[in-house]
């Protein structure tokens, strides 16, 4: 790329603002004026082929066109890609013509544009005035963007309108003028229409009809046919001001700069006003970067030009406002960081304004955490460190927050759409985010190094069982089993230890219920996503201030018995509810589920049994087995192993008692081998040639289940139903 190439673009707040026009003249312009090497590039997103008819040029080559060419654009091939005007300019087209519309993607057509600038000084596209991801992709590498408006009071409202649009997308404001077309006596003067936008005017062309119709008609610009026009002098002036004044130069440093030092604040004081920073003393402000402090001065005066508080509130989970709050508050921190750094660098502008955009309506520096697929999970242990698991391993990230207190506001922010709360009196809390991923919060006094944040991320793409085949979790033999079995009302206990992915499991093994069936979810915090119709999710209360009206997991499981549930799903046993779900088992709802915390299917007997005493009923020890041995049908153990995967370790039968005992029959194994070069776990699963006792019941129904999927060379094709 050219480094001293300009890019300039020309656009309307409306249609038939004249931008077109306006972009050929200007072009040819400053052709003459500089004697650099000048391009007219049509981008209009709807052009008909206005230029073409403007410069009276057919386009060598497309914009779409030149992005696919593969060669170098230099002074050999030029000829063949661009089209040259008597007035030295060159030219490329967005179509050939009216029948022809411009479609060409974001990438390709900057990647086009890049080689264009390796062979011409200036580029002016003309950008239309309808933004699609094209021109706002154009938009945010130029190095002014002139608007071309009409006089009157109508147009100037539309500019208003798009440049606070334009602004709220981070765009720098300096980079904005406005020219005015058409301008007639009686119209409001350019001083006052300059000190109500809040944008220098750069010209005024005056209406002249006729010369302009002439222009037209003969496909000849009116700088070139009339050049001693009132209009074609417009058309000088303007290049001259912009040329003579060293503006272009000036944006140009601007636009290259990346590495702007940011202004620091000298006061040894550095206070947020709204309760969101107040950091005290010379020695924690001079510790913080130039950076951090521009965001809180930044943040400071967000807080007081907007009440964000009753902003989010007033939102209230509304698609269409909360993208209008975060439009206004972005123009509004736009704004502020025009005051505070008006020399800032493009890139680092932007940044700043997502981070503080972030921080005043999102989750701060972990949205971007959220946003990457590959983060499973977040652990925020103080505001100076943050880890993330990928593939299995944990790492420490290079983000952080700026103070416990901004850690906190992050917090309730979680928290509170849910109707929970955290303080002093209940320092820790489990809540969700709005893609439903588990969050765990703890602060002080019970968080000695600052707050905490625990965040298992919900997969934005849903886990099918041919996921587990491909991350060789467990086979489709397995699969098959486990199918056929949840199809015919099995009672399922998925075991498994913290973080192994019970959850997940259990989210799988309940898309295969069948869909006739009503399917009552129970739930700490909602993370399942059936995809069954008829679902009735449930999810446990706090209690409020005055310490009354929680429901917890046992009240849910107690409440849903009433509500005609063919299967009960509990997201997790960890206490008496454990009872009611034995119950419900042995009372009619079969194929109900539940996941227990345990490392083997033995240990998550004797679990069932501790969290069933923990009801309260006083029962025996051998009652309590009689009822898990009876309602149980199968344990699915899935385990993180050393490596970091997560594998089904075994699936076992629980046969009844013998004696005291609960009797288990295991079916498959994950057997372990050893480690490969890159000390990932070898090994293969089993089957343990153990026929489970339940298959004759199936086959009396007449579901056939093939014998030899419980041999080592167990077959993988599905259960079928027989006749």
């Amino acid at each position: 790329m050219n480094p001293s190439s300009l890019l300039i673009g020309v656009l309307g707040a409306k249609g038939g603002a004249g931008k077109s026009v306006f972009a050929a003249n200007f072009a040819i312009a400053l052709r003459a004026d500089t004697q650099k090497s000048v391009l007219l590039l049509d981008v209009d997103a709807r052009s008909a082929g206005d230029q073409n008819i403007i410069t009276g040029l057919k386009p060598v080559k497309t914009l779409k066109e030149l992005s696919e060419f593969q060669g170098s654009v230099n002074a050999q091939t030029l000829p063949s890609l661009v089209a040259r005007h008597p007035s030295g300019i060159c030219y490329v087209g967005a179509v050939r013509g009216p029948h022809e519309s411009l479609d060409l993607s974001s990438d390709l057509g900057i990647k086009a544009i890049n080689n264009l600038r390796s062979a011409f000084q200036i580029i002016v596209c003309d950008l239309g005035s309808h933004m699609g991801d094209l021109q706002a992709a154009i938009l945010k590498e130029v190095t002014l963007a002139i608007i071309v408006s009409g006089s009157d009071i109508i147009s100037i409202n539309q500019v208003q309108r798009f440049l606070s649009e334009m602004l709220s997308t981070g765009l720098p404001s300096e980079i904005f003028m406005v020219a005015l077309n058409q301008y007639q006596r009686g119209q409001p003067s350019p001083q006052s229409i300059q000190q109500n936008l809040g944008r220098s005017i750069l010209g005024v062309l005056p209406f002249d009809e006729v010369t302009s119709n002439a222009a037209l008609q003969r496909g000849q610009p009116a700088v070139l046919l009339s050049p001693k026009s009132p209009l074609a002098m417009a058309y000088t002036d303007i290049s001259r001001k912009l040329v003579t004044s060293n503006v272009l130069t000036k944006l140009s440093q601007i636009a290259k700069n990346s590495n702007v030092q940011i202004k620091t604040a000298t006061a040894s004081r550095v206070e947020i006003k709204g309760g969101q920073s107040n950091l005290q003393g010379p020695s924690k402000a001079d510790s913080l970067s130039p950076k951090t402090l521009l965001k809180m001065r930044v943040h400071n005066g967000l807080i007081t030009a907007m009440d964000l508080k009753k902003g989010v509130t007033d939102t209230k989970g509304d698609p269409a406002k909360e993208r209008a709050l975060a439009q206004k508050t972005q123009a509004t921190i736009s704004q502020i960081l025009d005051k505070e750094a008006p020399s800032l660098g493009r890139e680092e502008r932007s940044q700043i304004i997502k981070e503080v955009l972030d921080e005043a309506l999102g989750l701060g520096p972990l949205e971007d955490l959220l946003a990457d697929d590959q983060v499973t999970e977040i652990m925020v242990n103080g505001p100076s460190r943050i880890f993330v698991e990928k593939s299995g391993r944990i790492t420490l990230t290079t983000v952080t927050f700026t103070s416990n207190l901004q850690l906190r506001n992050v917090i309730e922010r979680i928290v509170t759409p849910l109707g929970r709360r955290i303080d002093e009196k209940n320092p820790y809390v489990d809540a969700r985010l709005k893609d439903g991923s588990r969050v765990n919060a703890v602060i002080e006094p019970i968080a000695i190094d600052g707050p905490s944040i625990t965040i298992r991320k919900f997969a934005k793409k849903k886990i099918t069982p041919k996921d587990y085949v491909a991350w060789n979790s467990m086979t489709e033999s397995m699969i098959d089993f486990l199918r056929v079995c949840v199809e015919n009302g099995l009672n399922l206990i998925v075991s498994g230890g913290t973080g192994s992915g019970k959850t997940t499991l259990l989210n799988v093994l309940s898309s295969f219920i069948p869909v006739t069936e009503r399917i009552i979810t129970v739930e700490d915090a909602a993370e399942l996503q059936l995809s069954q119709e008829h679902v009735v999710r449930l999810e446990t209360r706090p209690a409020n201030m005055e310490g009354t009206g929680s429901i917890t997991i046992r009240d849910l499981v107690r409440n849903s018995l009433r509500m005609r549930p063919d299967r009960i799903v509990v997201g997790e046993c960890r206490g008496g509810e454990a009872l009611d779900m034995l119950s419900a088992m042995n009372t009619g709802h079969d194929g109900s589920m539940t996941t227990v915390h345990a490392n083997s299917p033995r240990e998550a007997i004797g679990r069932l049994e501790t969290l069933c005493l923990m009801a309260g009923m006083d029962l025996p020890a051998k009652a309590i087995r009689e009822q898990i041995a009876g309602a149980v049908d199968l344990i699915v153990q899935i385990s993180r192993l050393s490596d970091g995967s997560r594998k089904i370790i075994s699936i076992t039968e629980v046969i009844g008692m013998q004696g005291e005992s609960v009797t288990l029959q295991e079916i498959f194994r994950f057997k372990e081998t050893g480690f490969d070069k890159n000390r990932k776990i070898v090994g293969q699963f089993q089957a343990m040639g153990l026929i489970p006792s339940f298959i004759e019941e199936f086959e009396r129904k007449g579901i056939r289940v093939p014998r030899s999927l419980f041999t080592s060379q167990g077959a993988s094709s599905p259960a079928k139903k027989g006749a």
